[in-house]
C-alpha cells in the first residue's frame, strides 16, 4: 500500500522532473544558439567625439564604435555586416570620414567598427560656430553575424565635430563648474590649460599618467571641477604658467586675434582660494 508520505513524494519527483528537463532543454537551445546562428549588437549608447582641444596639427583621429557578439570566440579575425543609413547621416564619406574594416578580434567576444574622421574638412570657426555632423550606422547580416537582441541594438548614432566646448565637470547640484583660478569660461583658457597639462608628462610622467587614468587624456572627467590631491601639481605646472602666458604683454594681439572676446581674467593661481567641492 502506499502511503501519505510516498505519495508525496511521487508527486514531487513527477514535477520536478519537467523543470529539470526545461532546464536541460534551455541549456542545449542556448548551446545551438550560440554556436550556429551568431548575433551581435552595439554595445554603447553615447557615440560622440570632438577634435576640441586637441593639438592642431592633428588632422585625423580614428573612433572605434565597439560591438560584441553572441557567439563563441574564434581564433580568427572576423568580419562585421553595417551599413551607413544615408537618410539619417549628414556627414559625406571621404570628406568628413572614412570607413575602416570591421572586425571581431580573434579570442574575443568583442570588435569594432573603425571610423576615421577627416578635421581639416570639418566646417565651423569660434566665430561663427561649429557644424555637428552625423553618421548613422546599422548592423546586418553578413552570413558571419546577424543583428540580435531588441531593434534598438541594431542601430547606433555616432556624432562629431571640430567644437571647443566646456567641459562636463559638475557640482553635485548638476551645475557646470568652472575652476575660479581659471577665471571666466573661454574656450582658449581650455586649449592653453591641456596644453600646459599634456608638458607635465615630460616633467613628471607617474604623475601625468595618474591624473590621464583618473580624469582622461584631455581632463574630460574631473569630479566637480576639482582635481583633489593633484592641487599643488596643478598650480605649479598649469595655473601659474597659463596665468603668465596670459597676462604677458607681447601675447595679446596674437590672442585677439584668433579670439576677439578673449576676457584675459586669469587670476595668479597664489592668490585665489581653493575651490570648494560642492
Amino acid at each position: 500500500m502506499m502511503t501519505i508520505r510516498n505519495i508525496c513524494k511521487y508527486t514531487i519527483a513527477s514535477l520536478l522532473l519537467p523543470v529539470a528537463t526545461l532546464f536541460s532543454s534551455c541549456d542545449e537551445e542556448y548551446l545551438v544558439f550560440d554556436t550556429n546562428n551568431p548575433g551581435i549588437y552595439f554595445t554603447r549608447d553615447t557615440l560622440e567625439y570632438s577634435f576640441s582641444v586637441t593639438p592642431i596639427e592633428v588632422k585625423r583621429y580614428t573612433y572605434n564604435v565597439p560591438v560584441r557578439i553572441m557567439a563563441s570566440v574564434s581564433n580568427e579575425t572576423r568580419p562585421i555586416g553595417f551599413m551607413v543609413d544615408p537618410d539619417s547621416t549628414t556627414a559625406i564619406e571621404g570628406t568628413h570620414y572614412e570607413l575602416g574594416e570591421a572586425v571581431i578580434l580573434p579570442d574575443s567576444i568583442n570588435g569594432y567598427i573603425p571610423i576615421t574622421f577627416m578635421r581639416e574638412n570639418l566646417e565651423g570657426t569660434y566665430a561663427t560656430g561649429y557644424t555637428r555632423y552625423k553618421i548613422c550606422l546599422r548592423l546586418v547580416d553578413n552570413g558571419h553575424f546577424a543583428p540580435t537582441l531588441d531593434s534598438l541594438s541594431q542601430v547606433r548614432m555616432v556624432r562629431f565635430d571640430n567644437a571647443i566646448d566646456q567641459p562636463a565637470w559638475y557640482t553635485a547640484h548638476g551645475d557646470k563648474k568652472w575652476p575660479s583660478q581659471l577665471g571666466t569660461w573661454h574656450p582658449y583658457t581650455f586649449i592653453k590649460m591641456i596644453e600646459l597639462f599634456h608638458e607635465i608628462e615630460h616633467v613628471l610622467p607617474e604623475t601625468y599618467y595618474n591624473m590621464v587614468a583618473e580624469y582622461g587624456e584631455n581632463l574630460e572627467n574631473v569630479p566637480q571641477g576639482n582635481f583633489k590631491l593633484y592641487d599643488v601639481t596643478m598650480r605649479k605646472y598649469i595655473y601659474l604658467p597659463l596665468y603668465t602666458f596670459i597676462n604677458d604683454p607681447a601675447n595679446k594681439e596674437m590672442i585677439l586675434k584668433e579670439y576677439p572676446d578673449y576676457p584675459f581674467d586669469v587670476p595668479n593661481p597664489y592668490e585665489v582660494d581653493d575651490d570648494p567641492i560642492n
